[in-house]
Parts: C-alpha cells; structure tokens; sequence
C-alpha cells in the first residue's frame, strides 16, 4: 500500500504530511502514488473531514465542551490516560481505490491516514477512460494479488519476529489494528510535541524528531 497521513487541526487546517509506503511483505517504504493520485490525495481527506465530524457529533462521548479543551491543552500529557476519549474510527471513507482512515483526539484534532492499496513495491495498476470512462482517478479496482516468491521469501524472513504481515487489503482485520496500533504510536508522539512551549496546538508540527516518529511507526506497523 501507499499511504498518505496528515493532521489536520481543530480549524480544519492541515499541521503535517507525511507520504510512505509499506514495509510489509518486503516492501522499500515508498509510496507509489501516481500523478493524479498524489495531487487529489489532499482533496480526498479534506471531503472526509464531513464524515467524521458527522460522527463526532453525533456521539454524545465524544463531545468536549470548551473547559475541556482548555484544561486539556494545559495539560497534555495526561491525555495518554483517557483512554475512553480517544476514538479509532476506523475506515470512515473511500473515493475510487483510495480508503481514508481516521483517528480522534479530545482536543477534536484529526489524524487522517489515506491508503491505496496495491502488490508492495510495485504502481498502482491504471485504467485508461477509454476502457473505462466512468473510473475517474483511473486507478484499477482493488484485487488480491499474490506477491513474486521473492517478496513472500522476503515478507516471511521480515515478519518472523514480533510483526506480523500486513495483508494488501485495507478492509481486513489484520490492516485494521495495525492502522490502531500507528495512530496511538503517532498520537504518543504528538502529546510530547505539543507540549513544547512553543507550539500552539493549530500550528504546523515541523520538527523533524516527530517526522522521523512517525515514519518509525510507519514502518513498525504498516
């Protein structure tokens, strides 16, 4: 898969972008995007930004009324123990081959993970609109495809210890905890980086200790 992740701040406006691709089943970590993806990506995510605050606030839970998000941005760090505010929605959205998962904090900032699924190390397979005029991105449907025995040999010598594989199907349960597992690990990260001082909660994440997190977590889960 190749995987677009952006967060995206309480004004709905994006704090950080990071594109990667799998590490899985021998995967390099390099997103492979076409060129119609990679500019529409940012597209896709802002229209799914409806669906979850459709969810948000329709669910009584997960309201914060504005004492709490006060108190809450004086004291970050304990947002690691309310466990019951933080809400995985899971796959909220989907537009052509491309699914958008989402990941809530209390403070209402959104963790947005777009991933198009395809064979790892390898372009997403393309439909010209002559074949097919009604398929806009002209990407291919998803298909399971079966990996060169190179990249099982190599998926099965990357996954023999704790890490399991990731199956290329963004709908499976295996790709749904792993994507849990990557926003809690990022979230982690992002508590510690908005309690610098210096960084206001709607302003854009640039440290480059935080990137290299949350690429870390990329390739440990994803």
């Amino acid at each position: 898969m190749s995987y677009y992740f952006c967060i995206v701040g309480t004004k709905d406006n994006p704090l950080f972008e990071l594109e990667f691709g799998t590490s899985k089943q021998g995967g390099d970590g390099i997103a492979r995007f076409p060129t119609e993806a990679r500019q529409l990506n940012p597209f896709i995510v802002h229209a799914s930004l409806d669906i979850v605050e459709e969810v948000q606030w329709l669910n009584s839970q997960m309201l914060v009324s504005a004492p709490w998000l006060r108190a809450i941005h004086a004291m970050e760090i304990h947002l690691l123990t309310i466990g019951s505010m933080l809400r995985y929605l899971k796959r909220v959205d989907h537009f052509a081959s491309s699914h958008v998962s989402c990941f809530l904090t209390p403070t209402s900032v959104k963790f947005m993970l777009l991933h198009l699924p395809h064979p790892p190390n390898t372009a997403p397979s393309t439909v010209s609109a002559a074949q097919n005029p009604n398929v806009f991105p002209p990407f291919g449907p998803y298909t399971t495809t079966t990996p060169p025995s190179s990249l099982l040999r190599a998926s099965t010598s990357s996954s023999s210890g704790n890490t399991a594989a990731i199956p290329n199907n963004p709908t499976s349960p295996q790709t749904e905890e792993a994507l849990r597992l990557f926003f809690t690990e990022v979230y982690e990260a992002w508590v510690k980086a908005v309690m610098n001082p210096f960084q206001n909660i709607n302003k854009t994440l640039g440290s480059p200790v935080f990137k290299a997190r949350v690429v870390t977590a990329g390739r440990k889960f994803l």
